[in-house]
Parts: C-alpha cells; sequence; structure tokens
C-alpha cells in the first residue's frame, strides 16, 4: 500500500505544474507574436495580448516566405516532409531488415557485425557529419533531395531496438515456418512484421520528429533556396547585420513547423505508448 503524503503530493503538483509553465510559456509567446505587427513586437516590454495578425502573417510567409532570397514557406515545408518521411521509410526499413538477419541467419561473425554497426553510437554526430559531407559531395548529391534523406538512414539505434524485439521471439515460431516450407523473407513478412506493428509505430514516431527536426545536414548540403527545409529556413529568416528581423513572422513559420510532428504524435499516440510499453517488456 502506498502512503498518502499531502506534503509530497503538494510538492510533485508544484514541480509538474511549474514544467508545465516553462515548457508553455515560451510557446505562448511565439504564438502572441505572430499575431502582431513587426513594431508591436519590438515594444518593450512586448505585449501578452493576442493580436489579430496571425492569419495574415501566415499566409504572407506561406505564399512570399521571409526576405528576398527565401522560398516560399509551404515549399520549405514539403521539403522538411519528403526528408522526414524519407528517412523514416529508409531507417526502419534498413534497421529491421539488418536486425532481421543478425538474429535470424546463422553466418561467421554476424555479432562482430552488429557490434561494429552499434559502435558507431559511441561516435559524436560532430565527427562523422564532414566525412559523411564529403562523401555525398564525391557522390554529386549536394541540394538533392537523395542527399537529405540517404546518408541519414542507417541508425545503430533502431538495428539494436529491433534486435532486442526480435530476440524475445520464441525459436519455435521459425522452426514452425521453416517446416511449412516457408522462406525467410515469408516469414519477415508473415510473422516478424505483423509481430512489430507496435515498435514500427513508436520508432515511426520519433524518427518522423528526429528527420522533421534536422537542422544541421540541410544546412551543410543545401544550397538550393527551393530545396531548403522548414527548420533550416528559419534561421535563414534572421536577419543579420543591419537588416531587420521580422520577428512577427519568423514566430508564425515556428508555430506552422510545429504543426506535422504534432499531428503524427496525437494521431499515433496510442500505438506510440503501446510499442514504448512493449519495448520495455
Amino acid at each position: 500500500m502506498i502512503e498518502n503524503r499531502r506534503g509530497l503530493t503538494i510538492f510533485s503538483h508544484t514541480m509538474l505544474i511549474l514544467g508545465i509553465v516553462v515548457i508553455l510559456f515560451p510557446l505562448y509567446v511565439a504564438f502572441v507574436a505572430a499575431t502582431l505587427d513587426n513594431n508591436a513586437v519590438f515594444e518593450t516590454p512586448m505585449t501578452l495580448i493576442p493580436g489579430t495578425h496571425l492569419l495574415e502573417n501566415m499566409k504572407s510567409i506561406w505564399v512570399n516566405g521571409v526576405g528576398v532570397n527565401s522560398a516560399p514557406f509551404w515549399l520549405m515545408m514539403l521539403n522538411s516532409f519528403i526528408m522526414a518521411f524519407g528517412i523514416t521509410v529508409g531507417k526502419i526499413a534498413v534497421s529491421m531488415l539488418s536486425a532481421f538477419a543478425i538474429v535470424w541467419f546463422r553466418f561467421p561473425l554476424r555479432n562482430l557485425f552488429f557490434w561494429m554497426i552499434f559502435i558507431t553510437l559511441m561516435l559524436p554526430v560532430e565527427v562523422r557529419i564532414f566525412p559523411t559531407v564529403e562523401v555525398i559531395a564525391n557522390l554529386n548529391m549536394l541540394d538533392s533531395y537523395a542527399g537529405l534523406t540517404l546518408p541519414l538512414m542507417a541508425s545503430a539505434t533502431a538495428t539494436f531496438l529491433f534486435r532486442q524485439f526480435f530476440m524475445t521471439l520464441p525459436d519455435e515460431l521459425i522452426e514452425a515456418a521453416r517446416i511449412d516450407g516457408a522462406s525467410p523473407m515469408c516469414f519477415f513478412r508473415d510473422i516478424v512484421l505483423p509481430l512489430s506493428k507496435t515498435n514500427l509505430a513508436a520508432l515511426f514516431v520519433i524518427t518522423f520528429i528526429y528527420g522533421w527536426n534536422q537542422y544541421l545536414w540541410p544546412l551543410l548540403i543545401i544550397t538550393d533556396v527551393n530545396l531548403g527545409t522548414a527548420v533550416a529556413g528559419i534561421k535563414g529568416m534572421i536577419a543579420t547585420g543591419e537588416g531587420t528581423t521580422l520577428w512577427n513572422q519568423v514566430m508564425a513559420a515556428m508555430l506552422l513547423t510545429l504543426i506535422p510532428p504534432v499531428v503524427i504524435v496525437l494521431a499515433m499516440q496510442r500505438a506510440f505508448v503501446r510499442g514504448l510499453v512493449d519495448s520495455e517488456k
């Protein structure tokens, strides 16, 4: 029986409310800024009462972008979606097949191959990213969707998670499949894939958000403004030197950028939570 302590309850609820405020207040300030004209944003202190220019600001950046050399924001959002979806599908496919081969096929040095994949987690992104850029440049994949997606499809983390899940499946399944004459790919398609649905859902959400929030990688390999992504594009909307930043439109762009990940999380919330719970069993 858990003892109910009033002081502990009050403290935990206070910390919860404080955490919510810390997370939501900056978002509220961004929302208010997106509803104002640019002059009102620069007032000191800036008002915390929403204005009436939200749709106007969103329409302006959606169609025209921000700045002289900026692409329309709808195009940046489309590029971000293509990148995030391509990374997600590719990462899941590559990781799942890699883990399946390591767990279910018996070949020499298979554990060595797994640890060679896993050890890449010990290398910081900064160590790996510039050699990767060099490879992409040599393959003439700069300023392309292939350059945005292909290098980010390999994932040691996803391979490890799928391997751990596959190792929990009973050996009787594959023995029964062999007796029935099923090929390895038939076994993968008809048995392993359906059993992995909840894990797939959880990894899909995590990987989509990872791909959508990419900033450094598009910044390094994309110079064509028509291939720019939303997250990296927002940085380009901030003026440098003597330029003036239209902060109301920048905040409107930030709010638009939040929509796809939020929709994905809400649409797949139940499957996402179930996948996380099943992964811990």
